[in-house]
């Protein structure tokens, strides 16, 4: 344990940001998760219907700092790609 004040401090803003991001963080992992499992599943008409919602909660934890704007970018390609080559080897 730290014994400095700042230190202390520090320890302890950490665990509250860690607390906040926790909730955020799982609800894009489940959402990703959610429509990677669609594709695998084969029920592309679900998620194409997902798709914006999907890429509505990736722009939204760009928003709040959770991931940057880069890998979000990346992320809602790769989403895309998924679907669309999904469809074409169907």
């Amino acid at each position: 344990m730290p014994i400095i004040k700042s230190a202390i401090k520090r320890v302890e803003v950490s665990k509250r940001q860690s607390a906040e991001n926790r909730a955020p963080k799982s609800r894009l992992q489940n959402a990703l998760k959610k429509y990677r499992a669609l594709i695998a599943e084969g029920k592309l008409d679900e998620a194409e219907k997902l798709l914006p919602k999907t890429v509505a909660i990736v722009d939204k934890s760009v928003k709040t700092g959770l991931i940057k704007k880069e890998t979000a970018d990346r992320e809602k390609s790769r989403l895309a790609l998924e679907l669309q080559s999904a469809k074409s080897a169907k």
